[in-house]
């Protein structure tokens, strides 16, 4: 009992010495820390931080380029899977009626680039090819029918034309100048959103994609990892200066959409084309006459070369250009008008911004020495004369404007001859419920290649017209009526 109460005695007292100490220091706050750090520079919030930043301006570009890029439209027409019937165009020898066509049109969209002021427009051939209308809408929303003024299925481009002047234009670049890593812009109309503009840097030069597959087509692709997607097809690649360098084409993917790089046509071969198709309506292709395999690390030390450049001559074409310049077999060609040659791709690019008849220095490796050569350049008939499409003509009995066959269109037909309906009125042709595209390889039993010849065949018959021919897309028709 006396040792507890000690121990209370002490406890008090204690205490009361702890709140004696508290009330006679009562500004000490020792014991609690309050004071304040040092505090870390402060600045006003701002859009713009004070330091400028360093990196491509591509605002000067896209203004120049946004303006004279445009949105096309292209209206197709396809068959219903019953249009064909078991009996197709025999119906009428069976006494039975023949079906109407059964058919709804398709849109498919895509971009274009305004190259002059009167109204050329430059966009590839798989967006306008087979097209029944093809519109052209402007930046500005206006809204013009295309004609197409040619096609070249060889490089996948197309040259249309719309009646109006005074348009804003694009300023041809110079492709062979570009150098993989610079800065580019993809200007178009990917899903339909108008005048999108995107930025990447060149990632490779003459990429051949193998995308094209028609014998003599030129696959040297400018590829970029500029961001391109459905719609952009024909739209501008253009660098920092808003100068054009290619027309957008392709992409690589596994989905449709864009997965990181894109494909545009040199703007060099687009030159070439466009001012062909415009003055002649067929391009002058120019061939070097030499069969190329190129070289690896394998064949060059088959070859006993002591490094890997140019291409092989695997093989020349009878009385071609380089066999008449005195290349042979066996020889490696390794530079072009002054260009160096290592790949089949950017022989081609070379080749193709020229016409039968101009000349190319060309550098060879022949049994270890160097040897230089004039090769003319000659057409795929081994001519130089200039080529142009003939003119298209009107056939009041058929309704049509008609037009005979390009070389590369009886190429990729695997025709000799036929007239292509162009435009269509009422007639025989729209009577028959032909479309525009439609090929006439026959009128009565007889080829027909020309005006005349389409006359003659029908006299040939003049109670009856019996009308053959294919669709680009391969579909034959046959039908006939009386007159």
């Amino acid at each position: 009992m006396k040792k507890f109460l000690s121990f209370l005695i002490v406890f008090l007292l204690g205490g009361l010495l702890f709140y004696a100490i508290t009330i006679y220091f009562p500004g000490n706050e020792a014991l609690v820390f309050q004071g304040k750090p040092d505090q870390a520079p402060t600045h006003q919030a701002g859009l713009y931080g004070p330091a400028p930043v360093n990196g491509p301006d591509f605002t000067e570009a896209a203004s120049k380029s946004v303006d004279a890029v445009v949105h096309i439209r292209s209206q197709f027409r396809t068959k219903s899977q019953g249009y064909d019937d078991f009996f197709g165009a025999l119906r009428e020898y069976l006494g039975y009626e023949r079906k109407p066509e059964r058919s709804y049109p398709i849109s498919g969209w895509g971009s274009g680039v305004i190259l002059s002021s009167d109204g050329y427009i430059a966009t590839n051939n798989h967006v306008v090819d087979g097209a029944e209308l093809v519109e052209v809408i402007l930046n500005d929303k206006r809204v013009y029918e295309g004609k197409v003024v040619g096609l070249d299925p060889s490089t996948d481009l197309a040259l249309l034309k719309i009646d109006i002047d005074g348009l804003p234009h694009i300023k041809y670049g110079n492709s062979d100048l570009v150098r993989v890593g610079e800065w580019v812009l993809a200007v178009g109309n990917p899903f339909n959103l108008t005048s999108t503009v995107t930025a990447g840097i060149v990632s490779a030069k003459a990429r051949d994609i193998n995308i094209l597959g028609s014998q003599g087509a030129i696959e040297s692709f400018i590829q970029t990892d500029a961001a391109v997607n459905k719609g952009n097809s024909g739209g501008a690649l253009v660098n920092i200066h808003g100068e054009l360098i290619g027309i957008n084409a392709a992409i690589a993917s596994n989905t449709g959409y864009f997965q990181g790089y894109s494909f545009a046509v040199p703007v060099n071969i687009v030159k070439k084309v466009m001012g062909d198709l415009k003055e002649y309506g067929e391009v002058q292709r120019a061939y070097i006459g030499v069969i190329i395999r190129e070289i690896n690390q394998d064949f060059a030390d088959n070859l006993g070369l002591d490094e890997i450049r140019g291409v092989y001559v695997d093989g020349l074409v009878e009385d071609g250009g380089a066999m008449d310049a005195g290349i042979e077999i066996g020889d490696v060609i390794t530079e072009v008008d002054g260009t160096d040659v290592n790949s089949l791709a950017q022989l081609l690019e070379i080749v193709g911004q020229h016409s039968p008849g101009q000349e190319l220095d060309v550098k060879v490796l022949r049994d270890g020495s160097v040897d230089f050569f004039v090769v003319e350049l000659r057409a795929q008939d081994g001519g130089t004369a200039v080529v142009r499409r003939l003119d298209e003509f009107y056939s009041e009995r058929m309704g049509a404007s008609l037009s005979p066959l390009t070389k590369e269109e009886k190429d990729s037909q695997g025709l000799r001859s036929g007239l292509k309906v162009v435009n269509l009125d009422e007639g025989l042709l729209s009577k028959g419920g032909i479309r525009k595209g439609f090929i006439l390889t026959a009128v009565n039993g007889y080829a027909v290649e020309s005006k005349t010849e389409l006359e003659l065949a029908f006299q040939k018959n003049p109670d009856r017209v019996k009308i053959s021919g294919i669709y680009p897309d391969g579909m034959s028709v046959t039908f006939e009526f009386g007159l």
